[in-house]
């Protein structure tokens, strides 16, 4: 069994992305990993203040919600980070939270496997590709870590538009195999 958490970036409820997110929780469930699913819709999370003191102690200076969801991240062997896709790049909520999550890189980190899910209304294959290259990014600086995969659900806007898009397929199956 695996620890598996989801941090989900929409500012809107029932969105999209966050459809993507209960997919892989689902599959993920039924494989047996223990899931916890994160909204950062509601979170206080500040900038990060660039003052490398989370280098030296393993914690962030700033006192907000971060804090508790590095905690999380830290014991996690899978994370999930979800986006909408805004003008061809992550949410400004995700790569807040990227960059707070700053204190894992000299820690002794649980996760090895980091997966990427992202939704937007353009569908053209070459949507996701810069928020992707930001979270691979992000992955490439914690050597135990690889990027597992990613999903992309295009051509939606409006929440809940598409039941039946095959992404949520993709995503519950991607989530089984975690």
């Amino acid at each position: 069994m695996k620890k598996v958490l989801i941090l989900s970036s929409s500012p809107r409820k029932n969105s999209n992305s966050e459809a993507l997110c209960l997919a892989f929780a689902e599959g993920a469930r039924e494989a047996g990993h223990e899931v916890e699913m994160v909204s950062l819709r509601n979170k206080t999370i500040g900038f990060c203040r660039g003052c490398f003191a989370c280098q030296k102690t393993q914690k962030c200076v700033i006192r907000d919600d971060a804090v508790e969801i590095c905690e999380k991240a830290l014991h996690a062997d899978v994370l999930v980070f979800a986006s909408p896709i805004y003008y061809y790049e992550m949410s400004g909520q995700l790569k807040t939270m990227l960059d707070r999550l700053n204190p894992l890189f000299p820690s002794d980190y649980a996760f090895t496997d980091v997966y990427f899910l992202s939704s937007a209304a353009e569908d053209e294959e070459y949507v996701p590709e810069r928020a992707l290259r930001g979270v691979e990014g992000w992955v490439a600086c914690f050597e135990r870590a690889h990027m597992a995969g990613s999903v992309f659900m295009g051509g939606v806007t409006a929440a809940g538009e598409k039941p039946d898009h095959p992404a949520l397929s993709e995503a519950r199956d991607m989530g089984r195999r975690c």
